[in-house]
């Protein structure tokens, strides 16, 4: 259901791009015209009934695909999801460090091998 409403939606605002860009230019953007004070607002044309028709079905499809997209998540949460703990990870911890009389050379008599310990 989504993917429809999404085609529809990426159709429509390629048509309202189309619209849009072949309407006639009539000057005057943000209602500065030079049609002078005396003239009323001009009828509307066809071009611009087909634009806010189009406007109209846009507006309606982002309103759909966001309650659709709100629907599929209403079971989960950013702050569900979050806890006082971090989940365990594969960390790899450092050997802890050995003791101080291990830290020094062999004696020189002493013929025992170097043999590592796990502790």
């Amino acid at each position: 259901m989504e993917n429809v409403v999404l085609i529809i939606h990426i159709f429509l605002a390629i048509a309202l791009i189309g619209a849009v860009l072949l309407q006639r230019s009539e000057g005057g953007g943000l209602g500065m015209g030079g049609g002078g004070a005396a003239s009323g607002r001009a009828p509307a044309t066809a071009m611009g009934k087909v634009t806010w028709v189009l406007a109209a079905a846009f507006i309606v499809t982002s309103m759909s695909l966001t309650i659709i997209a709100a629907q599929k998540s209403a079971g989960s949460s950013v702050l569900d999801r979050l806890s006082d703990t971090p989940p365990a990870q594969n960390e790899i911890t450092a050997p802890a460090a050995p003791d101080g009389d291990n830290l020094l050379p062999p004696a020189q008599g002493d013929n025992a091998p170097l043999v590592p310990t796990a502790d």
